[in-house]
């Protein structure tokens, strides 16, 4: 099978607007969350509630993914990411400017984004309808690429930009960058009606149907084994990896260079994803699942040397190399799963790894306060490793059947 190029992606219009809107959308949550984060931490100084507002916007996944995925499908995706957009606007001013108090702020942030995981599903689920075939993976490593280098960007220059502008001037520049993304979304994309409308003629009648429609679809795709053990591939390696990545500011405590170490972990995911989605013809990226799900803990087992920061940076670059992995597995999830139910298939899978990752954190900085980061560092990589091994026959690609040999006549 021959795979997509650049080229042939970014020639398509409807992809364009939506790469634009995404980087967007990454740069401007990069903003958002440090400058949430700084405002918090300078009106109370408290590096704990510092710490909750900067993982407010991202603690919602699991209710949202839980109860109202079924939105992702049953409303047009255009008019969806653009309220996803207004929402963020009209937040980000409230945030900055209505000097509301911090458990407000708090209960904000946590409220808008009960739907988020809904605004992201419209988008992941959009891609394959204008991606067909293997130009939609191709797709998902620009996307990838492009959040991994928005973050390091985003990260080592959000620290300037804030003291400059402050953290409300921060939060007024991601709303007008809200704006932006809506108005490129409202002009470059073409209305796509809602894909159970479109299907099967349905609609939903409030939030209550909303509600028993997203846990009626999410125990159909949970119930079936090729879904399940998809979005357990997905989920589970990633869950080692972001314990071991919460562990690196503790591991590097006094230092201050911790940063360095979690931006050579995104530019080891941004070369990877670019590497493997462009270079590898589909069969190979197929067969590639495994050994980089493997490479994706491997590397943090080093941690038990206690490695200075040089290394630390190596290590971790390698470990988020393998995040390349799921690329192998993206053509078979978009096959497996019901066209109709595309958008909360994508939404659960974008919430479940939020959830694990945040409870993949909890649980290694448990082990940490008991053993010390860099043993917990290192148990995140062993544990990595083995969830790798145990899924084998998912990330491993089925076996092509070989065609049966016709019999010579005697």
């Amino acid at each position: 099978m021959k795979g997509a190029t650049f080229g042939e992606v970014f020639a398509v219009k409807e992809f364009r607007v939506l790469f634009g809107s995404f980087v967007l959308l990454i740069a401007g949550d990069v903003v958002k969350m440090l400058a949430l984060s700084v405002l918090v931490y300078a009106r109370t100084g408290s590096a704990g509630l510092s710490a909750a507002a900067y993982m407010a916007g991202w603690l919602p996944f699991i209710v949202g993914g839980l109860f109202l995925l079924s939105l992702a499908d049953r409303v047009a995706p255009r008019a969806l990411m653009i309220a996803g957009e207004v929402v963020r606007a009209v937040t980000c001013l409230v945030l900055a400017y209505a000097e509301l108090p911090v458990w407000a702020l708090l209960a904000l942030v946590l409220a808008t984004g009960l739907f988020s995981p809904v605004f992201m599903a419209a988008r992941a689920a959009m891609l394959p309808e204008v991606l067909p075939g293997d130009a939609f993976v191709l797709g998902r490593s620009v996307l990838n690429v492009a959040s991994a280098s928005a973050q390091i960007v985003g990260l080592a220059a959000g620290g300037a930009f804030l003291a400059v502008t402050g953290p409300s001037g921060g939060l007024a520049v991601t709303s007008a960058l809200s704006v932006v993304a809506a108005v490129v979304l409202r002009v470059g994309l073409p209305h796509r009606p809602a894909r159970v409308v479109r299907e099967a003629g349905r609609v939903l009648s409030g939030w209550g149907d909303a509600v028993r429609e997203t846990l009626r679809v999410n125990r159909r795709l949970v119930g079936d084994r090729r879904v399940r053990g998809l979005l357990l591939a997905q989920w589970l390696p990633c869950v080692c990896v972001a314990g071991a990545e919460a562990m690196v500011v503790p591991y590097l405590d006094g230092e201050g260079r911790a940063g360095m170490v979690l931006a050579a972990a995104a530019g080891g995911m941004a070369v990877s994803e670019f590497v493997v989605g462009r270079f590898a013809r589909p069969e190979l990226r197929e067969r590639l699942s495994l050994p980089l799900a493997v490479l994706l803990g491997a590397p943090w087992v080093g941690f038990a040397l206690a490695p200075g920061v040089g290394w630390a940076a190596v290590l971790a670059a390698l470990g988020a190399a393998g995040l390349a992995y799921q690329l192998g597995l993206q053509r078979r999830f978009v096959d497996v799963v019901p066209e109709e139910t595309r958008g909360q298939a994508f939404g659960l899978q974008s919430a479940g790894l939020m959830t694990g990752q945040a409870l993949g954190a909890a649980v290694v900085g448990a082990l940490g306060e008991a053993a010390g980061p860099a043993t917990a560092i290192a148990v995140a990589g062993v544990a990595g490793i083995l969830v790798a091994l145990a899924l084998t026959g998912i990330l491993r690609p089925p076996a092509l059947t070989a065609e049966p040999r016709p019999s010579r006549a005697r």
